[in-house]
């Protein structure tokens, strides 16, 4: 699987270089090329990640992590070079994914198992402290077993007894009653004829049979129709926990590797056999310079590599050069600052005249900071592990020549910093004993120093940076934000949780408004913007930044879940500043900005963190505030921005917001604090056949003839999978599963229920106009006037030429 991903990526490189980095001026073809990329990353993507799950060998587990990152950023990069060609969140691929065989679950976005694994322990002590914060605050309930005196255990057992006694007698007294109706029988009455007896038992049988036979072959129409389960599916079951058994067997085994330590680094003699070679060869570098100059040379500086530039293969006198040649660069760049300021004004002027030349030249993809990582991947997969025989290692030990040879860079840069500062010590006092001078290198240095003291003082530091806490601890912060109620538990809900289809049908309608997501394609943006960034810090740090994200759409669809989604899958701490929850804790400014800071200090120190606000239009609200909620909600919004500019690329903090009425709040501060804004609309039919299969499933319900799925997904439109929900659990009463063997369920049953809720459409219109007018619906909407004027100035000249 490695080698087939490896192979699919150094194809996808080629094309790259062949394609993206010709300018194109059809759109078509530029969102073409561009969507056949995303897909093939993607599907390298989840053979990736399913290689580095399953492999043990450390070092090609650390390799395929490091690809996958650059896949990762890759796919991201493509993934915001559709955006901005399709002014749209989410892109019609069908007609590609057609061309190419492939299923629109093959879209799906894997979440790396690594994200968790990796840091499991850590996670476990923080889960366990964040419990005993919470219990000591008496936030949470403490679970145990409530101990029984002795009176109560004697009368549940004598209960318990008299029961056993009285079914015991019933059944006797049953039997008693049956002797007694068989000896009351008259003597003289006869039964059927044996031949009539004989006829009713045929019957009987061959209706069974008829029966179970018409049933079999309905089964086995509703197999090949894909309608229902084969029957060696349910035996799967202990296939299934064989696997368990062995994914945790393997998760062992890399936990014992991991925890051995693979620095192999040289022992001391390889240590100083190698600082002698260093120390003679500067020597003999210094001694051949003075030959050639007449006198000792000034010793290369730490900032130009210190004794790299002696160490290359070059001569004496190309180093002396080359030191000589950067001292006059040094010169000439401190007199040309004023020439460089002028050069930059030209720079800022000439956009605006070259911007027509670069419209003509049409589309070219922005440069990428993974294609690198990706090549330099291929690169050792080649050189190290393609042609490499293993069919004998079957303990998937590491190789210590490998790590002999990373480690003695870093042991081979320890010392020869080491000598650099024995040798710039020796070559001085030579200097001086021979030369009688001073190196340049010192007089140098104290001016350096001065200057250096005047520029570090000038950086300026935003209010939500300074350190209003030196004195604390991360513990105790940690602490006092879960006692306030801030810090949170998330609940253990997975990303595969949030159930919902791609809408297929989209691309055949015609396109007159905004495209909205369907389930399947929030599901994705979410691991797109929110899961995959937070689980890498190189991901986070290289990839395009999203610091903000904001989920809306009618109440039900899952905005929460997918909050508590994207914690469970990176591990991440979640800080609850919604307006309900903060009202009356910091009423003033200065108590609230106390409290950012403290969240943020966190949230940087305890990576990953997401910050999520409930009800964010609060925060922004159109209404004059007044009551001491609506107070802190209004410098709650006024100092979101400022928080989001405290934090870094290198910061993984994500604030997550989440709201039922968007249009409540003012739309400009709204898109100011939230990058990405996301609609969630009301499941369409796809989705909402799979949401009643799978709850009624999943709440011990038993899908029969009587109970029609598809009725039900055509009924329910209009309605959220929170609807759906509480329809199913409503109906699926503990007492109606009993009842479930003699009585099947009904459709009617959740109809009947489903009609006391109410449905979404006036909503989701509301929501559709709000959305319209967000900068990402701007775009669309002027691009869309813009490709019909086009298109009816190309029918006035076709219609002239006619």
């Amino acid at each position: 699987m490695w080698a087939v991903a490896q192979k699919e990526l150094d194809i996808l490189l080629q094309t790259e270089s062949q394609e993206f980095l010709q300018p194109q001026k059809d759109c078509t073809k530029v969102f073409k090329m561009l969507a056949t990329a995303y897909i093939k990353y993607v599907q390298s993507f989840r053979n990736l990640e399913t290689a580095h799950d399953q492999l043990i060998h450390q070092q090609k587990r650390a390799l395929i992590q490091q690809v996958l990152d650059g896949v990762i950023g890759r796919i991201l990069e493509i993934k915001k070079e559709m955006v901005r060609l399709e002014n749209s969140e989410c892109q019609y691929m069908d007609d590609i994914l057609m061309d190419l065989k492939l299923l629109p679950e093959d879209l799906e976005i894997p979440i790396p198992r690594y994200f968790i694994k990796e840091n499991l322990e850590v996670l476990r002590q923080r889960e366990k402290a964040l419990d005993e914060i919470l219990l000591d605050a008496g936030l949470q309930e403490e679970k145990h077993v409530k101990a029984m005196t002795v009176e109560e255990a004697v009368r549940v057992i004598q209960t318990a007894e008299r029961a056993r006694q009285g079914r015991c007698r019933a059944a006797f007294m049953k039997q008693i009653y049956l002797k007694d109706k068989m000896q009351t029988k008259p003597e003289g009455q006869m039964g059927p004829s044996p031949d009539d007896a004989a006829i009713f038992i045929q019957k009987v049988w061959r209706g069974y049979i008829q029966r179970k036979e018409t049933e079999k072959m309905r089964e086995e129409e509703m197999i090949l129709l894909g309608m229902s389960r084969p029957p060696g599916s349910e035996a799967v079951s202990s296939l299934q926990m064989h696997a368990g058994k062995a994914n945790a067997l393997q998760s062992e085994v890399q936990e014992t590797w991991e925890k051995v330590s693979f620095k192999e680094k040289p022992n001391e003699a390889e240590r100083l056999s190698i600082r002698n070679k260093l120390q003679d060869q500067i020597g003999q570098w210094c001694l051949e310079c003075r030959h050639i100059r007449g006198k000792f040379p000034d010793y290369p500086m730490e900032k130009a590599g210190g004794s790299k530039a002696i160490l290359s293969e070059k001569t004496p006198e190309q180093v002396v050069e080359e030191l000589a040649a950067k001292k006059e660069m040094e010169k000439q760049d401190q007199k040309g600052k004023n020439e460089k300021e002028e050069k930059e004004k030209l720079k800022e002027k000439k956009p605006q005249k070259t911007g027509k030349k670069e419209e003509d030249e049409g589309w070219k993809m922005a440069p990428s900071n993974f294609l690198s990582i990706l090549e330099e991947g291929s690169k050792q997969y080649k050189a190290v592990w393609q042609n490499r025989d293993e069919g004998l290692d079957f303990l998937q030990d590491h190789d210590p020549e490998l790590i002999k040879e990373e480690m003695r860079e870093e042991v081979e840069e320890e010392i020869r910093v080491q000598v650099d500062e024995l040798m710039e010590q020796k070559l001085e006092n030579l200097r001086l004993a021979v030369d009688g001078e001073i190196s340049g290198n010192q007089k140098q240095g104290g001016k350096s120093k001065k200057g250096s003291h005047k520029t570090t003082g000038k950086k300026k530091i935003s209010e939500m940076e300074k350190d209003l806490t030196p004195d604390r601890s991360i513990d105790s912060l940690y602490k006092e934000l879960a006692e306030e109620g801030l810090l949170i538990k998330a609940q253990a809900v997975h990303l595969s949780s949030y159930i919902g289809k791609y809408g297929c049908v989209r691309t055949i309608l015609p396109r007159t408004g905004q495209p909205v997501p369907s389930l399947a394609d929030v599901r994705q943006l979410t691991a797109l913007y929110g899961i995959l960034p937070l689980g890498s810090q190189m991901v986070h740090k290289m990839a395009p930044l999203v610091k903000s994200m904001l989920f809306t759409g009618p109440a039900g669809v899952g905005k929460k879940m997918l909050v508590h989604a994207i914690c469970t899958e990176t591990g991440a701490n979640l800080f609850n500043l919604s307006p309900s929850n903060i009202a009356g804790k910091f009423p003033d400014k200065d108590a609230l900005q106390m409290m950012f800071h403290m969240v943020l200090k966190v949230a940087k120190q305890l990576q990953p963190s997401v910050v999520w606000i409930g009800e964010t239009e609060k925060a922004f609200s159109k209404a004059v505030p007044k009551a001491e909620e609506e107070m802190s909600s209004k410098h709650l919004g006024k100092m979101l921005p400022h928080f989001l500019k405290a934090v870094r690329a290198t910061d993984r903090v994500l604030l997550v917001g989440t709201t039922t009425r968007p249009f409540d709040a003012s739309l400009k501060r709204l898109c100011q604090v939230y990058q990405k804004i996301i609609l969630i609309p009301r499941p369409d039919y796809l989705s909402r056949f799979a949401l009643w299969k799978h709850f009624i499933l999943h709440n011990g319900g038993a899908i029969t003839n009587l109970l029609n799925i598809n009725c039900l997904a055509q009924v329910s439109d209009g309605f959220t999978p929170g609807h759906i929900v509480e329809v199913v659990q409503t109906v699926l009463s503990k007492l109606r599963l009993l009842q479930m063997c003699r009585k099947p369920l009904r459709t009617v049953e959740f109809v009947t229920s489903l009609a006391r809720h109410k449905p979404v459409y006036n909503e989701e219109e509301t929501f559709q106009a709000w959305y319209a007018g967000t900068p990402q619906g701007k775009a669309w909407i002027t691009a869309l006037a813009k490709s019909r004027q086009e298109g009816k100035g190309k029918a006035k000249k076709g219609k002239g030429k006619n």
